[in-house]
This record gives C-alpha cells, sequence and structure tokens, in this order.
C-alpha cells in the first residue's frame, strides 16, 4: 500500500503543484535537482584579422574624412582646389598613422641605387624587369624601399562595437 499511497500523493502533488513533494521524491530514490549554476559568462567575440584593418580605416576617416575623399568623385574640381585639400587631407592623416603605429622601410636605402638582396621572400621583396627564371637574383635598382609595421598600437574594439562601421551615419535633429 505505501507504493500506492505514494503514487496518489505524487499524482496530485504534481496535479496541483507541479512539484513532486521532497519526502516522496526520497522515498522513490530521486535526487534533488541542483539548482543551475551561475549563468556562463559569454566569450567576447574573437577579434578577426579584419577588424584592425577596418578599425585604423574608422581612425583614418575620423580623424581626416579620409573615406569620405575617396570615395568622393573629384573629376569637376580644379587641380588646386583638390592639391589643397589634399595637403590637409595628407597631414592629418599622417599625424593618425603615427599616433597607433610606427612603419619603417623593409630596405633602408637610397631609391635609385644599386641594392643587394638580403632575401628572395616574394612577401618581403618584390622584383620587377627582367627576372631570372628561378626567382632569385643577387640584387637591383631599389625602386621602393617598401613598409613595414614595426609597432601596431591600436585602441581595443569595444564588444558592443561593430568593426563593420568605420563611421556611423550622422543625422542632425532639428
Amino acid at each position: 500500500m505505501g507504493r500506492i499511497g505514494l503514487a496518489f500523493r505524487s499524482f496530485f502533488a504534481i496535479l496541483f503543484t507541479g512539484n513532486l513533494p521532497v519526502d516522496v521524491a526520497k522515498a522513490l530514490g530521486f535526487t534533488q535537482a541542483r539548482a543551475p549554476s551561475a549563468a556562463k559568462p559569454t566569450a567576447a567575440p574573437q577579434a578577426k584579422p579584419s577588424d584592425g584593418a577596418l578599425q585604423i580605416l574608422g581612425i583614418l576617416q575620423r580623424d581626416s574624412r579620409l573615406v569620405d575623399f575617396l570615395m568622393e568623385d573629384i573629376s569637376g574640381y580644379a587641380d588646386d582646389q583638390v592639391g589643397a585639400a589634399v595637403r590637409n587631407l595628407h597631414d592629418q592623416c599622417r599625424e593618425s598613422l603615427g599616433r597607433y603605429l610606427r612603419l619603417t622601410p623593409v630596405i633602408d636605402g637610397v631609391e635609385g641605387t644599386f641594392t643587394k638582396l638580403d632575401t628572395n621572400d616574394p612577401a618581403v621583396v618584390k622584383l620587377l624587369g627582367n627576372v631570372p627564371a628561378n626567382g632569385k637574383a643577387p640584387g637591383g635598382l631599389l625602386r621602393h624601399k617598401g613598409w613595414r609595421a614595426e609597432k601596431i598600437d591600436l585602441p581595443p574594439i569595444a564588444a558592443s562595437q561593430n568593426a563593420a562601421i568605420i563611421a556611423p551615419a550622422e543625422i542632425e535633429v532639428e
């Protein structure tokens, strides 16, 4: 009769309260469910390699309106107007780059002079002109020094920030 009594108690307790009484659960060999542990903290979204590129583009837009300039059709402006705009833009972009990056030449030499190659790595040196079939040359005329990011010091991106937004739209409310 004990099992039938437990069955009736269980049935009506669940029907009216939605819970199984603790003493009935123990008698039936059930253990009390543990309270769910505190919610696991969600991991911060992983930064993608493109985030840094988008961030520096956003900085150049914020500080000098570089993207606005590049996206604008300047064919209708006179050369002296474009030149005046570019001088200011150049100064602002250079200052922004200097604030967040330290750029150094890949090869620190005088352009137009013969330069001996230390490496033939195509990521470091781009060979131009009459390149040997094996792709290796002892040296050649330095046409461009190249640039290397020696130090990058970008501010952290907030977890709530969408890195794909270079510059937010601006709405003036009247």
